[in-house]
């Protein structure tokens, strides 16, 4: 009997393990479970599974409750993707790169082209199944350094929030699974519906993976003057040729001191994040409207085709024309 009761939704198998973290079982129940398009059809079916069989049962987590769990490893043999958030009970996988036969058994089922992504620590079984080889990763920063022991056939980038590896994704900490959960939304089916679901959730749409785990000044001090007015400025003037002088001068600040705490309140410098916010811009006209490219081109801040096509390729691996024909709503 089928663990997932709609065959025709994308299906999520949410992998957990015994020392949960109750937040990341929620993040993608909440965020890829509450995915719908415009007329409030569901686009995915998510479920809870454990590597145990026949009877999964409770399974512990790091508070003072018991999750009790329907589904075993059978789930991980129809999902189109498997989640793996992190467990705070340590296991063969965090401790000698070793994983337990039947985490390692529910593993082997999982279906030929079938998406594997883990949040947090989770990476580590990843990694220990060997998904993870000759790829980038990325995991908590706080476990990097043993990450790194671990597994130095992997290439860990300890200071991103999540990697994207086509049928792998891995992600930083906790709430930077958010963050990879709307990637997935966002490359399953569009900005918009990420957008939607951002919205209802109350967390930003879109942080960059590359973006930093930290920063320096994450809560910038009530008496030190931050970028956020040119920031603010910035996204409604995409359009124009922008320079790290015109923004600057929104904050009275000098280049070099703007700069700095540019990088340190975002992660990023300004030429990157104006560059992302470009290509979301272009994004959203893509799937929204049916302005001509050179036209969206100009209207991002691009200012040319070929720009476009180069950023936004290197941005998502896609030429914007076939970015709309995939994403573009139709009416």
């Amino acid at each position: 009997m089928s663990v997932f009761r709609y065959p025709e939704r994308h299906r999520v198998a949410v992998l957990v393990r015994h020392g949960l973290l109750p937040i990341e079982l929620g993040i993608p129940h909440r965020l890829m479970g509450r995915s719908k398009t415009a007329d409030d059809t569901l686009l995915y079916e998510v479920v809870t599974c454990t590597a145990s069989a026949p009877a999964p049962g409770r399974v512990r987590t790091d508070a003072d409750f018991t999750v009790n769990v329907d589904h075993g490893p059978e789930a991980l043999e129809e999902a189109d993707t498997v989640i793996v958030p992190a467990a705070h009970e340590t296991d063969g996988a965090f401790t000698t790169g070793i994983l337990e036969a039947p985490l390692s058994d529910a593993l082997a089922r999982i279906r030929p082209g079938a998406r594997i992504a883990s949040i947090c620590t989770g990476a580590f079984v990843l990694a220990a199944a060997g998904l993870l080889d000759g790829r980038r990763a990325t995991t908590h920063w706080a476990s990097a350094d043993h990450f790194r022991a671990l597994y130095p056939r992997v290439r860990l980038e300890p200071d991103v929030l999540y990697v994207d590896e086509g049928d792998v994704l891995t992600s930083a900490g906790v709430a930077s699974g958010i963050d990879l959960c709307l990637h997935m939304v966002r490359s399953d089916f569009g900005s918009e519906v990420a957008n939607s679901v951002a919205r209802r959730t109350v967390v930003p749409p879109q942080r960059s993976g590359g973006q930093a785990q930290f920063t320096v000044r994450p809560v910038p001090q009530s008496d030190i003057r931050t970028t956020g007015t040119a920031r603010a400025w910035a996204l409604d003037h995409l359009d124009r040729p922008l320079t790290l002088r015109d923004l600057a001068a929104r904050e009275s600040m000098s280049v070099r001191t703007f700069t700095r705490r540019f990088r340190e309140e975002t992660g990023l410098s300004p030429q990157r994040w104006l560059t992302q916010q470009r290509v979301e811009r272009a994004r959203h006209l893509l799937e929204s409207s049916d302005m001509a490219i050179d036209r969206v081109a100009e209207t991002a801040g691009f200012g040319s085709p070929s720009s476009l096509r180069s950023h936004f390729h290197s941005a998502l691996g896609v030429s914007p024309a076939a970015y709309r024909r995939t994403f573009a709503v139709r009416t």
